[in-house]
């Protein structure tokens, strides 16, 4: 019973959260050197996610790290390329929704650690030294960045540049050498140690709808409008890609709770006929218990 118990507290843990119990499992060292990797985002979460576990049993830790271990045993040979390796060990462990932006960091950020470091600093601070630049050098720096940050970063250009680089972004399918180059030597006034990056497919509607979601409302329908009157299609397409229902499951549960405090059970009703189940659990996850039958019942 107890092991049905830690199989089935395993089983619920998030992406995150089973990370962060890896990282416990492996120790300050190997867990440290992990974490040197990845962005200051994902060190944040994975950091709440360890504080956040408590009561953790060995048997839970030892399924952890088990299903760690047949995932990757699974997937890797002696044949495959240390880039899908990396790939693949990342989501196992993360989830693919997690895992995509630290793979781009840790296999760009090999030879662009100018671009790296741009993610540690505060959305001002890379703006200004942006600024000047051409809108498709801006254009690709927002793109390497997490759509918070470089949400931040947009905000702090005037419109008309604004809307120029969310329609560069939207419609950068992959980052052409020459452009990188000229992105490196710009790189290498600001940072010692500059390399040649790497071509890689950054960009695209998604990417562009990703920063416009975490911009102020105000800017994000300025921007929208502008790019409508020059390409309807295109921002037809950047719309269609914004925050979606399916985004929920990225939402934490604190900020689950608070939205739905926000929508009436009628609303809700509608919303989750037809939903993913996983969405549907952390949704009841977190309601009361009383109310979350009652919904249940009603779907």
């Amino acid at each position: 019973m107890a092991e049905q118990t830690d199989a089935q507290a395993v089983k619920n843990l998030s992406g995150v959260e089973r990370a962060a119990l890896l990282m416990l499992g492996l120790g300050e060292k190997h867990a440290a050197e992990i974490l040197r990797h990845m962005g200051p985002k994902e060190v944040q979460e994975i950091g709440l996610a360890m504080a956040g576990l408590t009561q953790v049993t060995n048997s839970q830790m030892e399924l952890v790290m088990q299903k760690f271990v047949d995932a990757i045993g699974e997937q890797t040979s002696l044949g495959m390329g240390s880039d899908e390796y990396i790939r693949n060990m990342l989501t196992s462990a993360l989830g693919s929704d997690k895992a995509s932006g630290i793979i781009d960091r840790i296999l760009l950020g090999r030879n662009s650690k100018g671009l790296e470091q741009l993610k540690w600093m505060d959305p001002r601070s890379v703006a200004e030294l942006i600024r000047l630049e051409h809108p498709q050098i801006i254009a690709i720096v927002l793109s390497f960045l997490d759509p918070d940050q470089a949400a931040g970063v947009l905000s702090e250009f005037p419109d008309r540049v604004r809307t120029d680089v969310i329609m560069r972004v939207a419609t950068l399918d992959g980052i052409q050498p020459a452009a990188l180059q000229e992105l490196d030597e710009i790189l290498e006034k600001q940072f010692t140690g500059a390399n040649n990056v790497k071509s890689s497919a950054l960009g695209g509607v998604k990417k562009a709808a990703d920063i416009l979601n975490f911009v102020d409302g105000a800017i994000e329908s300025k921007v929208i409008e502008q790019i409508n009157e020059s390409d309807e299609e295109l921002s037809q397409q950047i719309q269609d890609n914004m925050f979606v229902f399916e985004n929920l499951n990225e939402v934490d549960d604190r900020g689950m709770q608070t939205l739905l405090r926000e929508v009436s059970s009628d609303q809700l009703l509608l919303a989750l006929r037809g939903a993913p189940e996983d969405l549907r659990e952390k949704i009841f996850k977190n309601m009361s218990s009383r109310a979350a039958e009652m919904l249940k019942d009603d779907l």
